[in-house]
Formats: C-alpha cells, sequence, structure tokens
C-alpha cells in the first residue's frame, strides 16, 4: 500500500472515529434527555389528573370516559391512584391495566417517595402524593411514541450524515495526502532523471525549512559524495591506464628485443636493471596513486586522531632521507612551542605524512644542491608550515596549473616525476580543512606554505 493510501485510509479512520464518537454521544445524551422528560410529563399528568379527581371532584366515570375516547388509546398516559393501604380509588382503565401493581411496589413508592422504572417498552413512574393532610399513591404509565419516533429519526439522520461524512472525507483526505506527498513525487521524477552519466544533476530543495526539504538537502549531500567517489573511481583507473601504459609498454619492448637473439652477458645485466628501474616507477606510481586514492575518499570514511606535527615532521624527515640519500633537509622550529595544542591537529597520520614527504622530496628533486628547508611556526589557532628550497623555481604561467593532476611543467627536463605528488598533497591538505600556496621566483628557488587549524 502507497504511502498517500496510508495516510487517506489513516486520515479517514481518525475523522470517522471522532464523527462516530460524536454521533454517539448526540445519540445517548438525546436519547436520556427524552427519558428524563418523559418521566417528567408521566408525573405532570398524574399529579394534574389526582387534582381533578380531589379538587374538582370530577367524577372517575367522566375521567375514564374521556380516556376512552382520546384519538390515541393506545399510547396515552394511563394513571391509577391508591391509598397507602392499596386501595383502588381511580384507574384509567381497570380492564387493561398497564402498571399492575402489587402491595409490594405500593409500599417501595411510599418508602422512596417516587419509582421509575420501564415496563416493556413502557415508561411508568410512581409517585407518594400528599394532598390535603392525606396521602395517596399514584402511578402512571405510558409508551413515548413522539419520543421514540423522533428518537429513531435522529438515529437514522446520523446514520446517513455519518456515511455521507465518510465518502467526503475520505475524498478530502486523498486530495489533502496527495498535496502533502506531492513534493515527494516531484522528488521521485527529479531522482529518476539522475543516472551515472548525469550525477551532476540535483533535485530541488524547496524553502529549506520543512522535511521535505531536509530530505531533498540531505539526498543532494549524499549525491555530492556520490559524484566525488564516483569522479574519483573514473580518474583513479584513467590515470592508472594512462601513466602505466608507458613504463609497461618500454619494459615490455625491451624485454622481447633482448630475446629475439642471444645476447652478451652485460646486456642482458643492462636488459635487468633497465626493467628493475621500470618495475620501481611502476610501484613508485603505483603507490601514488594509491594514495591519490585514498585521499579522495569521503573524509568521513577515514581514521583522524590528535597528532603532533613537530613529531609528524620529523617522521616525514626521516622517510624522505631513507628515499633519497642525497637530500638535505633542515628544520627550523621559528618559536618556542609553549603549549602541545598549538602543535597539534585533528588528521591521518599517513597521509599527512605522504603530503609532508612529497613537498620535501620536491624541493629536494629541484634543487641543485639537493637540499630542502621547513619552517614552522604557530598561532593560537593554526599552525604554518613552510616547505622551501633555493631551486630552479617555477614559470609564473605554470603556477595555477601544477595541483592538477598529472600535470608536468617546463622543469620536467631537471627532474623526473609522474606529476601526481603535488597533487596528491592538495587533496590531503584539503581533506584536513587545511590550505596550501605556493609562491616562486624563476632560479630562486619555491616556497610551499600549508596552513592546519587546531585541534
Amino acid at each position: 500500500m502507497t504511502i498517500r493510501n496510508r495516510l487517506t485510509f489513516l486520515f479517514t479512520g481518525i475523522i470517522a472515529a471522532l464523527l462516530l464518537a460524536f454521533a454517539l454521544v448526540v445519540y445517548f445524551s438525546f436519547s436520556g434527555n427524552r427519558e428524563d422528560e418523559y418521566y417528567s410529563s408521566l408525573r405532570h399528568t398524574a399529579i394534574n389528573k389526582a387534582n381533578l379527581l380531589l379538587d374538582a371532584k370530577i367524577q372517575p366515570g367522566v375521567l375514564q370516559l374521556i380516556y376512552k375516547h382520546s384519538p390515541n388509546t393506545l399510547f396515552q398516559e394511563e394513571v391509577a391512584i391508591y391509598d397507602t393501604s392499596f386501595h383502588l380509588l381511580y384507574h384509567d382503565a381497570v380492564e387493561i391495566d398497564k402498571v399492575k401493581e402489587t402491595r409490594q411496589m405500593i409500599d417501595d413508592i411510599v418508602a422512596k417517595k417516587q419509582i421509575k422504572f420501564y415496563q416493556g417498552d413502557m415508561q411508568v413512574v410512581g409517585i407518594f402524593y400528599h394532598h390535603n393532610s392525606k396521602d395517596y399513591v399514584i402511578t402512571a404509565a405510558a409508551n413515548d411514541q413522539y419520543g421514540y419516533e423522533k428518537l429513531r429519526n435522529l438515529k437514522y439522520t446520523l446514520i446517513i450524515a455519518f456515511f455521507v461524512s465518510i465518502i467526503f472525507i475520505y475524498i478530502a483526505g486523498h486530495i489533502f495526502s496527495s498535496k502533502a506527498l506531492k513534493p515527494v513525487s516531484d522528488m521521485v521524477d527529479e531522482v529518476e532523471e539522475i543516472t551515472a552519466t548525469n550525477l551532476d544533476l540535483r533535485i530541488k530543495e524547496g524553502n529549506g525549512k520543512d522535511e521535505i526539504s531536509e530530505l531533498a538537502v540531505t539526498f543532494n549531500a549524499m549525491l555530492n559524495r556520490l559524484e566525488k567517489s564516483f569522479d574519483a573511481q573514473k580518474e583513479f583507473v584513467s590515470n592508472i591506464s594512462h601513466e602505466l601504459r608507458t613504463p609497461l609498454t618500454a619494459m615490455l619492448t625491451e624485454l622481447q628485443v633482448t630475446v629475439e637473439k642471444e645476447r652478451s652477458n652485460e646486456y642482458y645485466k643492462d636488459t635487468i636493471h633497465h626493467a628493475i628501474d621500470d618495475a620501481q616507477k611502476l610501484v613508485k606510481l603505483s603507490n601514488s596513486l594509491l594514495d591519490l586514492a585514498k585521499a579522495n575518499y569521503d573524509h568521513t570514511e577515514i581514521a583522524f586522531k590528535e597528532l603532533r606535527l613537530d613529531e609528524l615532521i620529523l617522521d616525514a624527515r626521516n622517510d624522505t632521507l631513507h628515499d633519497q640519500p642525497g637530500c638535505k633537509i633542515s628544520i627550523v622550529f621559528e618559536m618556542e612551542i609553549e603549549d602541545d595544542d598549538f602543535i597539534s591537529v585533528m588528521g591521518n597520520e599517513y597521509l599527512l605524512r605522504v603530503g609532508f614527504i612529497n613537498l620535501m622530496e620536491n624541493g629536494c628533486k629541484f634543487s641543485k644542491n639537493n637540499e630542502a628547508s621547513v619552517a614552522i611556526t604557530y598561532f593560537k589557532d593554526k599552525t604554518i608550515l613552510r616547505f622551501q628550497d633555493h631551486g630552479i623555481g617555477i614559470d609564473e604561467a605554470e603556477l595555477p596549473h601544477i595541483f592538477t593532476a598529472f600535470y608536468r611543467g617546463a622543469n620536467q627536463q631537471f627532474a623526473g616525476g609522474n606529476g601526481i605528488g603535488l597533487s596528491l598533497t592538495k587533496k590531503i591538505i584539503d581533506l584536513h580543512k587545511g590550505t596550501i600556496t605556493v609562491s616562486s621566483q624563476k632560479n630562486e628557488g619555491t616556497t610551499f606554505t600549508v596552513e592546519l587549524p587546531h585541534v
């Protein structure tokens, strides 16, 4: 069952229950009022007839004649008057005797002063009546034909009104649920248009104040993550296919040429050394691509913890010197560390170390004397790291492109590379909510400035 139908039935059911409760209250309230009013009418009729008999001295035969010739004798009030000793003083119709009084009934009326009860469909009232220093017991009984007729008419009216109202309520509920769920229907239509080829599409977020808008915002945020992940996968696959093809082709070609005919031992050794170099390049390239893919993950999927940047810089320096024994890297603390919090960040240790290593290797690689320096300073809200070299520098026209994956400028002739390092570093710094900027002058050197917020 659809939500629209469930809402319609729920709305109809709730209103139907309220209407039914209202109808029952009206019906039983009217029934109770009819009963009380008719008992009061019976009592009034009984006392009037007793006064006619006792005060006006109208003959009992005259009263009985009036009773017998009334147009609706079957439903007319039948009155009987007794003394307290159960002697009948007057009866409208002895031969009918609707009440069939007993001595116990008379005694009960005397004791309680007044009783009310049903005898079949008739209502009966018994009254203890004191008149002119004498005590009498009066009973009156009748069927409230007109009252019951009104009650039946009210019942039929309420039943018909109830079912007619249910029909209109169902229609109104259907319209209401359709209108309430229209934003959802529109959202479904928009979502159906989003496929793997157009993940850049987004659904309308409405006024941004209700639950539907909140759902749209959340869904768009999910689409952003999916698009980012999808693009990262496509980029990763494209990069692998593009970057791995050249060294693999070169390695394969060289090995095929080598096995075509007998070669000298020195030739075989050179070929093996070349293959080893190509394999090492492939390993480094593969590691860089994997790091790049990891840096593209949603930050919620990457473990963060509190890290000290000074310790992380020292570890990165040691790793760089291990991989590049000819490098010289100096670390300068421009301020004395007074508070550990000022040198700490929330981050992923592996990724930050990879980013710092890339910057250190970059400084050594493009410096004629293979030297680079890292200056550390801190403020209350952030720590600033400056990776500096005095190498060949970067042309001003190339600066806007250096953080683009696989971009290689004119300085690639000075030192090899795959164009991933700076792009990877930029993604890592962005992942840690930091910034990285570069300033460079041709033949004077380059400085990369990294700012990372504290914990």
